[in-house]
């Protein structure tokens, strides 16, 4: 199955595939030759994708697996959330280029988007396992945990065989099973609470959600704190407004030494502060 996701120009595609390359799970995700390729899982059918820019118009294309041919639309919206299809970007350059901090940026990269989630909980998996380390050592130690606790599926490419794990997988292999991928006892704490707040319905990640109820809540889980709440926010919810203020890199591209300088900094930006934030990191 083919199918063509349209969107409004422009979209700077290599942007995207270089930021996703960098974090890719092993087994779960690859870029190779211009494509996004991932494993799927929607309710109880699985499969895979592979995705493209379309060269002649302003489309992604997307070859599915057959075994999701049923599953069409909430695919859709999970692919369009991933690459945040829906955005106008015009509207947001001509917020950002009024700074001249950010203009430059704005001119080289017109089709910066938010990198979304394909599944918002294997986002957020993602960037706790990003705490502390750098993006690298936050990618191998996911790949072992998706070796660990996803389940097989096959695929017509070689090192796509994982499902990305489930929060009911996190929640029964117990925190010794979990740091033994890697990672302190206090993170692999911070993960099972994540996943069995998720599990119970405490905690409901979803495009569109309230991101300030969301941040409540992920701030009372152990060992989140306002940089994680923000980009689970970004990243899973699609919230154009969430800012990681107390990121380094944020931190380092506007010159100050404190969470609450840069987010004073930040209040020009709204209601785009997170594509400001994407913009900050591009800064050279």
């Amino acid at each position: 199955m083919i199918l063509l996701l349209p969107y409004r120009p422009p979209l700077d595609w290599e942007a995207m595939l270089d930021f996703l390359s960098g974090r890719c799970t092993a087994g779960v995700e690859q870029v190779e030759g211009g494509a996004y390729r991932r494993t799927v899982r929607i309710g109880k059918r699985v499969g895979w994708v592979s995705v493209t820019a379309e060269p002649a118009r302003p489309a992604l294309r997307v070859e599915v697996s057959s075994s999701l041919s049923a599953a069409r639309r909430p695919l859709e919206a999970r692919l369009r959330a991933l690459f945040d299809l829906d955005l106008d970007p015009a509207e947001v350059a001509a917020a950002l280029r009024r700074d001249r901090l950010l203009a430059p940026s704005v001119r080289r990269n017109p089709g910066l988007r938010v990198n979304g989630a394909f599944d918002a909980f294997e986002a957020a998996v993602r960037v706790v396992l990003g705490q502390q380390v750098s993006v690298r050592a936050a990618t191998t130690v996911a790949g072992r945990l998706a070796a660990a606790l996803g389940d097989p599926v096959e695929t017509p490419f070689p090192g796509l065989d994982r499902l990305a794990p489930t929060p009911g997988a996190v929640t029964t292999a117990g925190e010794d099973r979990i740091a033994r991928v890697g990672m302190p006892g206090a993170r692999a704490r911070t993960l099972l609470a994540l996943a069995g707040a998720i599990a119970a319905g405490d905690l409901v990640l979803e495009r569109g959600s309230d991101p300030d109820q969301v941040r409540d809540r992920m701030l009372a889980l152990p060992g989140v704190g306002p940089w994680t709440a923000s980009l689970v926010a970004m990243r899973a919810l699609g919230a154009p407004d969430a800012f990681p203020g107390g990121d380094l890199g944020v931190l380092r591209a506007l010159g100050v030494k404190s969470a609450r300088e840069a987010e004073a900094r930040a209040e020009a930006w709204r209601p785009w502060r997170a594509y400001a934030a994407m913009h900050l990191w591009n800064l050279p």
